[in-house]
């Protein structure tokens, strides 16, 4: 397949949230206590929210910018793209990077939207539904054929987050957000089946994709305080793998034969393994530990319940039939500092000819797979012919993707206990 003829579909973005977000969905009694951008003195932007203050972590938006800019330094607005926060301008990038279709993961309130839990349940609840309102109706609504709606839970209550599952799932959501080990973040575990079951319900209810994403829970890989940054980030898939083997060797996987759970940002490479593993640790201890499968080994029933999705995984893609090929997608990661943008279908196309990965499996890994897990249908507003990596990148020809040094600090170093700060700020997990 050419290169210019491929459809893309990222099931991994992320969204810096414009200051005005919840201006329109909001009720007006909430409305001052509600989070704000606050402009600091020294020209960085951070959300403050009561006495929790959030800031733009650097290489949650370094799209555009040259790598020798990459940091954790609080910044500005200015100093990223305005892709990153605005939505005429996010589709224009998409277009330049080939990119027909994106589902964006929330920043400042955390994956898992734990920083919305207050003593007030009523205001709470009312501020993720706020969220999730301006996500569907003003981010997603502002181009159907360009996004895939996510939402936020209600984290801390079981029943609240069913409603909130079907009340998107009504106009059309089918994915939902949610931390990788919430357990981490002072909730019950995953395999505490009766706190969570009305969640598990409402997801098997409305074919809704729980979709758990490394870091969420701001627990991050055990390693020395003092260890460089490059020890974290190598480490930052092992989140997803704990979570993996939590939910495969989970009460609700063996209860709904219709859950649907997706692994975002973790990779493919390590999977063929990890299941291989799995079927071990099964053949020779489920006498005793009392698993029961059926007659299915743990990889059979992971691929039936398990998305994963990768950026640019030259082991995955060679092993991609090992993992399943209806079970992996592609993700662009934009604006993170692991995004190939703008140059992602070429940095794709080379991995997937490397692997002489034949059409019709490539069409499942970059956007049929996505839209068969998420109910999603682009073509309903969108003519396939426009959809393409060649059509998008004609379409946007004028628009400017040079890389561009926006950073207006001087650059420090930064080590683990830095980036384990900002996560738990992130996650709203003070512990």
């Amino acid at each position: 397949m050419r290169k210019e003829d491929m459809i893309l579909i990222s099931v991994d973005d992320h969204i810096v949230e414009p200051p005005d977000m919840f201006k329109n969905h909001l009720p007006k009694k909430y409305i001052d206590d509600a989070p704000r951008l606050v402009h600091n003195p020294d020209g960085s932007d951070m959300w403050r929210f009561r006495d929790i203050v959030i800031p733009n972590v650097a290489l949650n938006a370094v799209a555009g910018r040259p790598k020798e800019e990459y940091g954790l330094e609080p910044q500005g607005l200015d100093e990223i793209r305005p892709g990153c926060f605005d939505v005429d301008e996010r589709v224009k990038d998409m277009n330049a990077g080939g990119i027909l279709g994106s589902m964006c993961f929330p920043s400042f309130p955390g994956f898992a939207g734990r920083l919305f839990a207050t003593d007030d349940h009523d205001f709470s609840v009312a501020l993720v539904q706020a969220y999730n309102d301006w996500h569907v109706e003003e981010w997603c609504g502002a181009y159907p054929a360009r996004f895939i709606p996510m939402t936020l839970p209600v984290i801390w209550d079981p029943v609240a987050c069913a409603a909130e599952i079907r009340r998107n799932a009504a106009r059309g959501v089918h994915s939902l957000t949610f931390s990788e080990n919430p357990s981490a973040m002072g909730y019950p575990s995953f395999h505490d089946f009766d706190h969570w079951k009305p969640m598990w319900d409402a997801l098997v209810d409305t074919d809704t994709v729980l979709n758990v994403h490394i870091g969420s829970s701001g627990r991050l890989a055990i390693t020395a305080p003092d260890a460089p940054m490059d020890v974290l980030i190598t480490l930052q898939p092992m989140n997803i793998v704990q979570a993996a083997a939590d939910l495969l060797w989970s009460r609700p996987i063996k209860e709904y034969p219709d859950l649907k759970i997706a692994l975002s940002e973790g990779g493919t490479g390590w999977i063929p393994y990890f299941l291989e593993r799995a079927d071990r640790t099964y053949e020779m201890h489920s006498t005793w530990t009392g698993q029961d499968f059926g007659k299915q080994k743990p990889s059979e029933v992971f691929r039936d319940h398990f998305l994963t999705c990768f950026i640019s995984d030259h082991v995955g893609v060679k092993l991609r039939n090992d993992v399943g090929i209806d079970n992996i997608c592609w993700e662009a990661d934009y604006p993170h500092s692991d995004s190939m943008w703008p140059g992602a279908p070429e940095q794709l196309d080379e991995v997937l000819r490397e692997h002489n990965v034949p059409d019709d499996e490539i069409n499942k890994m970059t956007y049929e797979n996505a839209m068969r897990w998420y109910h999603w249908d682009p073509f309903t507003h969108i003519a396939k012919e426009q959809a393409t990596i060649g059509a998008l990148r004609k379409a946007a020809e004028g628009h400017d993707v040079s890389t561009q040094a926006l950073s207006k600090k001087e650059k420090t170093g930064a080590n683990f206990a830095d980036f384990a700060a900002n996560a738990k700020e992130l996650s709203g997990n003070k512990d």
